[in-house]
């Protein structure tokens, strides 16, 4: 039955298609295939069609960043709507938006589709990150979300393969590819909220806006994370196309590079995070960024080519990956009761810098490009300072190296 709701161990009886796992992974594979081809094609799009500098793609991503920065409305939305139903019809938004983009190729219609696919975005990640740790359990966190990225990648990579491969031999221009993309983005989340019954967590989520004083240092990365994020999904790829004059099947190449890496190191990743602990790999995370971002302005100091920058390039999406770690520190610490409207509170903390860093630093790149990347070099730093307080094991109770006593270990 269409919104039959059932219990994660009532989910066990189901055809292995219809559980739990199955969903995210659905949803893991059918987001990036719109938002990640809007991706490549947006800044060889902005430029050839909106003649964008890097002062209206730094609005641009401004904009683009608002509904993160109001993700805690989800707290009022989830209220009236299941949070599964949310994701699904976030995801529909999100694919006719972006599919809907090359309609409009000037500065105020580029922004106001751009929007509209944010809310779906924003709105989605929120709900779907607090799904995931709901309907996974702790222990087998770390591998599975793992395997979740791999998986997103994997579409990902299907779908830039089949655009570097037909966007010369059949001529293929923005709008058809916009509007087949989000198309199959739309389809998939249709039929996701058709096929798939309304699952119940283990516990039941808390109602409104949940902040606590022991979550600070999650709050603080995430704050750390957002900002930083920022400068690269904004200025990294634009200095690809600007200062190399990358065209649009050379982006999309350089993005099969990253997702290939992505569903190659997702999995074990995963597995380094189970076995190492998330404080290591945060170390290890913020201690390769500082040395990626240094490279960028490396990049425009020293001279140096398109093929150090691709694989720095490549090098920065890897260690994005390991932002699992801040999924997995947080399940470790949080009441379970917290996840759905922590989440939202999180996303909103992640997006604050987000709002206004973009359109500040557009003015910036056009004086000092290399000057960005300096300053997230920075960012990626004081990231690496507030990594080593995470405990070696955290746990509620133990938030960070000042707080509490360290649990005993299992019997």
């Amino acid at each position: 039955m269409i919104f039959a709701r059932m219990s994660l161990d009532q989910a066990k009886s189901l055809p292995l298609w219809r559980r739990p796992e199955s969903l995210l992974f659905l949803m893991a594979a059918a987001m990036p295939i719109s938002f990640a081809t809007w991706s490549a094609l947006l800044n060889n799009f902005v430029i050839e069609m909106a003649g964008f500098t890097g002062v209206e793609i730094g609005w641009l991503h401004s904009v683009r960043e608002i509904p993160g920065f109001l993700a805690i409305g989800v707290i009022l939305i989830i209220l009236v709507v299941r949070e599964q139903v949310l994701a699904m019809v976030s995801l529909i938004l999100l694919g006719v938006a972006s599919g809907l983009t090359a309609w409009f190729p000037s500065f105020g219609g580029i922004l106001f589709l751009t929007l509209l696919s944010s809310i779906g975005f924003h709105y989605y990640e929120t709900v779907n990150q607090s799904l995931q740790l709901q309907w996974i359990d702790k222990a087998r966190a770390p591998s599975v979300l793992g395997w979740l990225v791999a998986a997103g990648s994997g579409a990902s990579l299907v779908a830039y393969v089949a655009l570097v491969a037909l966007w010369d031999t059949l001529g293929l221009g923005y709008n058809t590819v916009y509007m087949l993309s989000g198309g199959i983005t739309a389809t998939l989340a249709l039929f996701a909220l058709l096929a798939y019954p309304q699952f119940e967590g283990p516990v039941v989520q808390r109602r409104g806006m949940v902040l606590r004083r022991r979550y600070w240092l999650y709050y603080a990365l995430q704050f750390m994370a957002g900002a930083r994020r920022q400068i690269f999904l904004v200025f990294a790829a634009f200095m690809m196309v600007e200062r190399f004059g990358m065209r649009v099947h050379e982006v999309t190449a350089l993005f099969i590079l990253n997702y290939i890496a992505n569903i190659v190191a997702g999995p074990y990743i995963g597995g380094w995070i189970a076995r190492f602990g998330d404080r290591r790999m945060m170390i290890v995370q913020y201690l390769g960024l500082i040395t990626v971002f240094l490279g960028y302005g490396g990049v425009y100091a020293f001279g140096w080519g398109v093929v150090v920058a691709s694989a720095l390039y490549v090098l920065d999406h890897v260690f994005f990956t390991m932002n699992i770690t801040l999924k997995t520190y947080f399940q470790k610490i949080a009441d379970p009761a917290d996840i759905a409207p922590t989440a939202a509170v999180a996303f909103t903390i992640n997006h604050i810098a987000a709002v206004f860093l973009p359109a500040a630093l557009g003015y910036l790149w056009v004086v000092a490009p290399g000057g960005v990347f300096l300053l997230a070099a920075g960012m990626a730093s004081i990231s690496l300072g507030l990594a080593l307080l995470v405990p070696r094991d955290p746990a509620e109770g133990y938030e960070t190296i000042f707080g509490g006593a360290r649990p005993a270990p299992a019997e």
